[in-house]
């Protein structure tokens, strides 16, 4: 048996022999158990003391990682805010959007190295969340396609609110644009919701926009082959030169342009301000309609002669 004290005597020591090893470890623990007894606070202290030595520099890197992530995010997102405010060719809708994810992305790096900081293992954690975001983005591919339209919408603008807008033969105009749809109405009144991933991927005719800002009027006019050309070149070049609407560069062109089956077409092609073009358009084609009348010209208009004959009727013979 120990001594209160703890330790072996000689003659215990000399007959546990080959076991004095075990017994010092006894020793030692039954030692260590009698202090813990003897001073309570102060072996609470120092386990404090250890377990704020241990994980006290994991906590305060961690707090200082997420402060300094969030300040960084902060600072991105504004900056990214100001520079899409300068930049004139990209929509207002579109300014917001660049910060905001940016910003979102440093947080979850952030976020990441924190829990790094706790040993927890992030490599299985960003594997899940590339797993989760590779199966939203399959379920959601046609939604992802029309944002990733918008964006390309918003960033090249093909068109702005209240452009007329040719889409597939059909004339739209513009009320407003989106991530994931643009809002129009036809000429005649309905309203139109267009995906933009539609959209995006034709042929867009903007008519708001042209070269100059001048757009060109054609329009053909048939006279029969019995009447004069010249003067129905004439009436039209005068028409043209009358219309104030008109532009003189590039010049009006006012030419026989093919011998059809039934008249004489002639090709009335002129220049005018976009703003004017509907307007001039209708109010020429009333003009020149009348001018060729008054002027002795006929617009002939398809017809077809057709000539009956009769056989003689077999008499039969009595």
């Amino acid at each position: 048996m120990p001594s209160p004290t703890g330790r072996l005597s000689y003659p215990e020591r000399h007959q546990t022999g080959g076991s004095c090893g075990y017994s010092l470890l006894v020793t030692l623990e039954t030692t260590a158990q009698l202090n813990r007894n003897e001073h309570p606070i102060r072996t609470n202290l120092e386990l404090l003391t250890d377990y704020l030595l241990t994980y006290g520099i994991s906590v305060v890197g961690a707090i200082a990682t997420l402060i300094t992530g969030y300040l960084v995010a902060g600072w991105l997102n504004r900056l990214i805010d100001r520079t899409m405010r300068r930049a004139r060719r990209i929509d207002p809708v579109f300014h917001h959007l660049p910060g905001k994810i940016v910003r979102v992305i440093v947080l979850i790096f952030t976020l990441i190295a924190v829990l790094n900081r706790f040993g927890v293992e992030t490599t299985s954690l960003i594997a899940l969340l590339g797993a989760a975001g590779l199966a939203i983005g399959l379920a959601l591919q046609g939604t992802l396609s029309n944002v990733a339209a918008g964006v390309m919408i918003l960033m090249f603008r093909p068109f702005k609110i209240g452009d007329a807008v040719q889409l597939e033969g059909q004339v739209y105009i513009i009320d407003a644009l989106g991530f994931f749809i643009c809002k129009g109405h036809l000429p005649e009144g309905p309203i139109v919701f267009m995906p933009n991933s539609k959209i995006w991927g034709q042929t867009i005719v903007n008519l708001s926009v042209t070269d100059q800002d001048i757009r060109r009027i054609d329009e053909s006019y048939t006279i029969s082959y019995g009447d004069n050309i010249n003067v129905a070149l004439a009436i039209l070049s005068q028409i043209a030169a009358a219309e104030l609407r008109i532009i003189a560069e590039p010049a009006p062109l006012i030419k026989v342009q093919s011998l059809g089956e039934n008249s004489v077409n002639i090709l009335f092609r002129v220049w005018t301000s976009r703003t004017d073009w509907w307007d001039t358009k209708l109010d020429l084609i009333q003009r020149c309609k009348e001018g060729l009348e008054q002027g002795g010209c006929t617009i002939p208009f398809p017809q077809r002669e057709v000539h009956v004959f009769h056989e003689n009727a077999i008499k039969p013979e009595a």
